[in-house]
């Protein structure tokens, strides 16, 4: 579902799977979580096995995936990436830096956001504009977890060319749906659901411009977002 938000020149790959066989990770990975539960192992695992599919569609050679600060992943010289992770989807998306500045992809199991999380992470603005939660199980959209994921992706995309954090608050998220509401929100409905959204940032930074665009979809009970910046934005070409 993935490759479906990302421009050619970007290289993808997702699994469904929840584990890998041993020996996939290299030792300098295992290092880093040899004291971890078998979630966190088993998150850790699959990204970065989709990571060294990703890296196969770019010609490169498997390589080991470690972290820096805030678990920024750190990738081979000249090549940018983003990874993540839910239950029933991990996945991966790597492109050159020649070709990408940076870039964010997130994945959520498509359902409403607990209880408290979604007035700490929307603006009153976006409340307002993508109304009440729906209630689980009707088949509508989930617009609470939508945002929710973007915001993740956006994160994604400005901290590795910023080094700043950026609060969930400090997005301002409009969105746009392409598929026509007919066309279904996913496990209830006939087909996916799927569209854009622009991210307004309240904190700005010269390296990145002021709107980040992104694309969404839901698709068999997951929300997947990307974001995706140009080397050139600032001649038009930011998405």
């Amino acid at each position: 579902m993935i490759e479906l938000l990302l421009p050619a020149d970007v290289s993808s790959a997702a699994t469904r799977a929840e584990t890998v066989p041993d020996g996939t990770l290299f030792p300098e990975e295992e290092a880093l979580i040899a004291r971890s539960v078998d979630k966190r192992r088993n998150d850790f695992a699959t990204a970065r096995a989709c990571a060294r599919r990703a890296m196969a569609g770019l010609g490169l050679p498997p390589v080991a995936v470690l972290h820096g600060h805030r678990g920024k992943p750190l990738w081979p010289e000249g090549i940018v990436g983003t990874l993540t992770h839910c239950a029933g989807y991990r996945a991966a998306a790597l492109a050159r830096a020649t070709d990408v500045l940076s870039l964010g992809i997130d994945a959520e199991p498509h359902a409403p956001l607990p209880t408290g999380v979604r007035e700490l992470v929307m603006l009153p603005a976006e409340r307002e504009r993508i109304g009440p939660p729906a209630p689980e199980g009707t088949g509508e959209i989930h617009w609470d977890r939508i945002l929710f994921s973007a915001k993740e992706s956006v994160f994604k995309t400005w901290y590795p060319v910023t080094g700043v954090e950026l609060d969930f608050v400090e997005a301002d998220l409009t969105f746009h749906r392409t598929d026509g509401p007919e066309s279904g929100a996913g496990s209830q409905g006939p087909a996916a659901a799927e569209g854009t959204f622009a991210a307004r940032l309240l904190l700005t930074d010269p390296a990145l411009p002021t709107t980040l665009h992104g694309r969404w979809r839901v698709e068999d009970d997951i929300v997947a977002t990307a974001v995706l910046v140009r080397p050139d934005w600032r001649e038009g070409s930011e998405s």
